[in-house]
C-alpha cells in the first residue's frame, strides 16, 4: 500500500524535478518509474476505446511473405510462389490466395516491423502471450511463478467482471511444443485470475460445457449449500490460512460457482442459436467455430478472449497443425499453407471482421492476429522457411485502431525492420492502453517486487 501511495505522490513531479533527482531514488522510485508517473499525471484517466479484445494466436509462426508483407520483387529464393493482389485499402497487397481477406483490409492496421530475438517456439510463444521477454531463449522454458501472467490474467486483475460472465476466456487449446508453453495462465497474479478455459471443440455437434452444467438431481441452491459446508470445514482446519494454493483454488471455485448460475453465459456458449448460414460462413472447423464463439462471448460481456489456431506448432501433415513449415521437401512450397493455413484464414478472418463490423461491435472490439514470430525470408534446402523473429507482421482491427493503415516497414527482403520497429512489449502496451489500462501500472511479482504491466511504449501511430 505504501508503494501505491508513493506512486500517487509522484504524479505531480515535473521533468525538471525528476532530472534534479537524477538517478537517485525518490520515495523508493527509480528514474524510469518517475517518468512513468509523470506521463500518468499528464493523462490521469485513460478512455477505453476497446471494451473487448479477441486475440487470435497463430501458433507456429505464420510467414509474413506468404500473407501480409509479400516481396514480389525480391530475388528467387526469397519471394514466395504466390502472387500479391491489391486489396480494399490503397497501397496494401496480400497473397493472391486470400481474395476474401483482401476485401476487408480497409478495416485493419498492419504492423510490418514487429521483431524480437527468441527463436524457439516456447520462449517466443510466452513473449507473444504476455508481452514480456522470457529470461532466456530456451525451448525447455516452463511456466513458473517467476514468469509474467498472460494477457487474460492481467485483464481479469485490472478489469474484473461485475457479473457472472468471466472477464477472460482461453479457447479451444492449451498450446505446447514438447512441453506446455508458458504464459497462458495468471502466474504470480494468482489462480483466481486464470482465464476461463474451454478445451472442448465448438465444431463438435455435441459441443457442451460440463463446467456450466450441474450434476443430475443437484440444484444450484443445493450446490451452494455444499460449498458453505466446505468453507466451514476449511475454516476450522485453518487450511485456507496455511495454503496459498488452496486459496487460489477457493477463489477459482467461487468464480466457477457463480458462472453455474449465469443464464447469460450458458446462452453465449450455445452455438445452436446461430443460423447454419452464419456457422458455415465462419467455417466448420474448430478454429472457425471458436472465432464465432469469441464473437458471442464479447457480445455477452467477456473482455478478453484468446483463440489459439492449433494446439501444436505443426509438422509435415497437411490436415492438422499450426503454422510451422519445416521439411516438406515439396516444390509446391509448403502444401500445408496452401491446403490448410490460408484456406482457414481466408474463411474465418474476413468473416469475423465483417460480422463484428455489421453488428456495430468492431469499433469497440480490438482484434489482434499474430503469431510468435515469422519465417525466414530465405527459403531453405527443404523448400520451407525456418523460424524468424527478427521481422514479422501483426494485424490489428477495430478497438480504436486506424483502418486501412500500415505502421512500420520491413527491408527489401523482409529480413529486418526498415521503419518504426515494434516489439511485443509495445504491442502489449498498446492493447492495454486501448482497453483503458495504463500499461505502466505496477503489480507485485512472486517476490513481492513492484513490476509494470508492460515495459513497452504505446504505438500512438496506429490509434485512430
Amino acid at each position: 500500500m505504501q508503494a501505491c501511495r508513493d506512486f500517487q505522490n509522484t504524479r505531480l513531479l515535473s521533468r525538471r524535478s525528476i532530472l534534479r533527482a537524477g538517478g537517485m531514488g525518490l520515495f523508493g522510485m527509480t528514474l524510469p518509474r518517475m517518468i512513468f508517473a509523470e506521463e500518468a499525471a499528464r493523462n490521469p484517466k485513460l478512455i477505453a476505446k476497446a471494451k473487448n479484445v479477441i486475440f487470435l494466436f497463430q501458433w507456429g509462426g505464420p510467414s509474413h511473405l506468404e500473407t501480409f508483407d509479400m516481396k514480389p520483387d525480391a530475388p528467387s529464393g526469397i519471394r514466395g510462389f504466390h502472387n500479391p493482389m491489391s486489396s480494399s485499402a490503397d497501397g496494401i497487397q496480400v497473397s493472391s490466395l486470400l481474395p476474401k481477406t483482401s476485401k476487408v483490409m480497409d478495416k485493419v492496421t498492419l504492423i510490418r516491423s514487429l521483431h524480437h530475438k527468441m527463436k524457439n517456439h516456447n520462449s517466443a510463444g510466452y513473449y507473444a502471450l504476455t508481452g514480456h521477454a522470457p529470461p532466456s531463449d530456451d525451448q525447455r522454458l516452463k511456466d513458473t511463478p517467476d514468469l509474467f501472467p498472460a494477457y487474460t490474467g492481467v485483464v481479469d486483475r485490472m478489469l474484473p467482471s461485475r457479473s457472472e460472465v468471466p472477464s477472460s476466456v482461453h479457447l479451444p487449446y492449451v498450446v505446447s511444443d514438447g512441453t506446455q508453453t508458458p504464459g497462458q495462465f495468471a502466474s504470480f497474479l494468482g489462480k483466481p485470475h486464470d482465464p476461463f478455459l474451454v478445451t472442448q471443440d465448438p465444431n463438435d455437434p455435441k459441443f457442451a460445457l460440463p463446467e456450466l452444467s450441474l450434476p443430475e438431481g443437484v440444484s444450484y441452491e443445493r450446490l451452494s449449500a455444499r460449498r458453505e459446508l466446505q468453507q466451514m470445514i476449511d475454516s476450522q482446519s485453518r487450511l485456507m490460512e496455511h495454503s496459498a494454493a488452496a486459496k487460489g483454488l477457493d477463489g477459482y471455485y467461487e468464480k466457477a460457482l457463480s458462472m453455474l448460475n449465469s443464464t447469460q453465459l450458458r446462452e453465449a456458449f450455445d452455438l445452436s442459436k446461430e443460423s447454419d448460414k452464419t456457422r458455415d460462413a465462419y467455417g466448420r472447423t474448430t478454429y472457425g467455430q471458436s472465432c464465432l464463439l469469441a464473437r458471442r462471448l464479447v457480445e455477452a460481456g467477456v473482455k478478453f478472449v484468446t483463440v489459439t489456431f492449433d494446439p501444436t506448432i505443426g509438422g509435415q501433415s497437411i490436415t492438422n497443425g499450426g503454422w510451422d513449415t519445416h521439411g516438406f521437401n515439396d516444390t509446391r512450397m509448403f502444401p500445408i499453407i496452401e491446403q490448410r493455413h490460408l484456406p482457414i484464414t481466408e474463411q474465418t478472418l474476413p468473416t469475423l471482421l465483417t460480422d463484428l463490423d455489421e453488428r456495430g461491435l468492431l469499433d469497440e472490439t480490438l482484434v489482434v492476429w499474430v503469431g510468435e514470430f515469422g519465417r525466414t525470408p530465405r527459403i531453405n534446402k527443404s523448400i520451407s522457411r525456418d523460424h524468424w523473429p527478427f521481422c514479422y507482421t501483426a494485424l490489428l482491427a477495430g478497438g480504436g485502431t486506424k483502418r486501412g493503415f500500415v505502421h512500420g516497414a520491413s527491408d527489401k527482403n523482409g529480413e529486418h525492420p526498415a521503419e518504426n520497429p515494434v516489439t511485443p512489449d509495445d504491442l502489449a502496451a498498446t492493447m492495454y492502453h486501448l482497453m483503458g489500462v495504463d500499461p505502466h501500472t505496477e503489480v507485485h511479482d512472486a517476490a513481492n517486487r513492484p513490476v509494470p504491466l508492460s515495459y513497452g511504449n504505446v504505438i500512438n501511430n496506429v490509434i485512430a
